[in-house]
């Protein structure tokens, strides 16, 4: 059974989690590897450099979306691609263990798991621009 008057503050630590998380991914990208590097990694491994400069912003954007609130659901569903963009191209050859060198892919599907409950579950307590029900079903 769901606890009504609990599950909405649930919803916002989930959210407030996961953005936290794409924040740090994208201060890695912006910070250590620098744009530039990023760029020219997803150049070493067959992509376009330039998509490199758009996973940054999506991840930005995304990441401020979730924890300011503004259409978290959509904002999760969009971020998925993200990860399973990297699973195809990086993790998933390294196989399922994140310890394993170049990291596996678990970690990136128990992220996919916390985006999928976000859009799921709703958009949580605090959200300032909450999702429709008919909106998140159909984006």
């Amino acid at each position: 059974m769901i606890d009504t008057r609990t599950a909405p503050y649930a919803a916002l630590i989930l959210r407030l989690a996961l953005g936290i998380l794409f924040l740090a991914h994208a201060g890695l990208k912006i910070f250590v590897f620098t744009p530039a590097g990023t760029a020219g990694f997803f150049g070493s491994i067959g992509l376009p450099g330039w998509l490199a400069y758009v996973t940054i912003a999506w991840e930005l954007v995304g990441a401020l979306a979730l924890i300011l609130g503004l259409w978290p659901r959509i904002a999760a569903l969009a971020l998925i691609p993200i990860l399973v963009g990297a699973i195809v191209t990086v993790h998933g050859p390294a196989g399922f263990f994140f310890t394993n060198p170049n990291g596996g892919w678990e970690y990136l599907a128990l992220w996919i798991v916390g985006l999928l409950a976000v859009a799921l579950i709703g958009d949580g307590a605090l959200a300032l621009k909450p999702t429709s029900a008919g909106a998140a079903r159909r984006g």
